[in-house]
């Protein structure tokens, strides 16, 4: 049985993975299409879906501190003296397909001989801030924030389904298969009771969003 010594010495860990070791993901990075077939890219096009791309290693990286942080405050003492064993094990499973996620960023990155946002750490000290705060607002609230942010990524990833180069089939075919999980991790917050979130503080998820992507583009 995990303690909260051992969420807290987890979460520790996650945060050392995610910022200085390769990813693994436990599932195959989704392939081409069998009737696309990739196109050699010009550079202004490399250049393009790298950046992309980037944003979108930085979504997953923020990802990983967002779900560690959640996870952690469930499996503190809430209100009945009790960790939510139940709401910690669904965040850490929802986390793991986020590692998937990034491990296909970072090998698509790495394809496209683009860079990793320099900013990586404060982003991820930033989205652990944030998910701490949702999760100690108590399971219905801090599911609520699971949901709308997996919706915000989830229109953020449609967004560069239209931007990448139409030769770029190998990045769609990541972004895609990321858009289903996004959208399936937020069902599986609503049904798991969800509270809705006021709409000034999804405006604000939208701002700080909004700055993220517009600097990772760049750095």
């Amino acid at each position: 049985m995990t303690t909260a010594t051992d969420a807290l010495i987890n979460a520790a860990d996650s945060a050392l993975r995610t910022l200085f070791v390769t990813p693994r993901a436990s599932r195959d990075c989704p392939t081409v299409p069998e009737r696309a077939t990739d196109h050699e890219l010009s550079e202004a096009d490399k250049h393009l879906s790298g950046a992309l791309m980037r944003v979108n290693h930085v979504g997953e990286v923020c990802a990983q501190a967002l779900y560690t942080a959640q996870a952690l405050t469930a499996r503190w003492p809430g209100s009945s003296g009790q960790p939510n064993r139940a709401l910690a094990a669904q965040l850490e499973a929802a986390g793991k397909e986020e590692t998937d996620h990034l491990a296909w960023t970072q090998t698509r990155l790495d394809e496209l001989g683009a860079r990793a946002s320099l900013l990586n750490p404060l982003w991820y000290a930033g989205a652990f801030g944030l998910g701490l705060m949702a999760g100690c607002l108590g399971p219905a609230v801090s599911l609520g924030f699971v949901v709308e942010t997996e919706r915000q990524v989830e229109a953020h990833l449609a967004e560069h389904m239209e931007r990448l180069p139409a030769g770029d089939h190998a990045s769609r075919a990541i972004v895609a298969q990321m858009k289903l999980d996004e959208a399936r991790h937020a069902r599986e917050a609503q049904t798991a009771g969800a509270a809705e979130l006021p709409a000034p503080v999804k405006g604000l998820m939208k701002l700080a969003a909004k700055v993220m992507t517009t600097v990772a583009h760049r750095i």
